[in-house]
C-alpha cells in the first residue's frame, strides 16, 4: 500500500483538521488535544453541521449552552451565528469541556457525560454516592458517547501524535 493510499484511508476511518486550532486551545485550556479532536469525532465527525435539536458546528454547542460559555468566560460579544466558525466553536467547546473537567476533578468519565447529558443528570447520577463508571452510566446513548470519545481519544493519540503536539 502506498503512503498516500493509507493516509486516505486513516483521514475516511478517523478524520482530523483544524489541528492548529485544536493545539491552540488544548495549550491554553489546559486540556488533551486528543480528548478535544475525539469530542469533535464524537459529536460531527469533523463535519461543520446543526442537528435537529439545534447544537451546531464542529463540537455541537447548544445556543443555550454558548450563552452559558459566555457568561461564564466573560465573553460579551457572542452571537449564536459566531458557532458556525471553527476557530470560535474549538474555543468554547474547549472551554466547557475544561469547565466539566474542574467540576468534575478530572474525571473525564463524569465531564464527558455531562457532555453529552449535561451537568444536572450527571450531578443527580453521582447523588447515590456510589462509584461513578461508564457502566454506571444509566442513559444508553450516553454510555455510548463516552465509550466513543474515550475509545477515539486512544485512536488519535495513536494515530495522531504529531499533529496533536502529543
Amino acid at each position: 500500500m502506498s503512503p498516500l493510499f493509507d493516509k486516505a484511508v486513516k483521514e475516511l476511518s478517523l478524520p482530523l483538521r483544524h489541528e492548529d486550532v485544536i493545539r491552540q486551545q488544548a495549550a491554553e485550556k489546559n486540556l488533551d488535544p486528543a480528548l478535544i479532536a475525539a469530542v469533535i469525532y464524537a459529536e460531527s465527525r469533523f463535519v461543520d453541521q446543526t442537528s435537529p435539536a439545534g447544537a451546531t458546528g464542529l463540537m455541537q454547542i447548544l445556543p443555550t449552552t454558548a450563552h452559558y460559555i459566555a457568561d461564564l468566560s466573560g465573553g460579551t460579544a457572542f452571537e449564536p451565528g459566531d458557532l458556525a466558525t471553527p476557530q470560535i466553536n474549538i474555543a468554547y467547546g474547549s472551554y466547557y469541556l475544561r469547565y466539566l473537567m474542574d467540576k468534575y476533578e478530572e474525571d473525564p468519565v463524569l465531564s464527558l457525560a455531562a457532555y453529552n447529558a449535561g451537568e444536572g443528570k450527571v450531578d443527580e447520577w453521582r447523588s447515590t454516592g456510589e462509584e461513578f463508571t461508564v457502566s454506571a452510566i444509566p442513559f444508553l446513548e450516553t454510555r455510548a458517547y463516552v465509550e466513543k470519545v474515550l475509545d477515539a481519544r486512544r485512536d488519535y493519540r495513536a494515530q495522531y501524535s504529531s499533529e496533536l503536539g502529543l
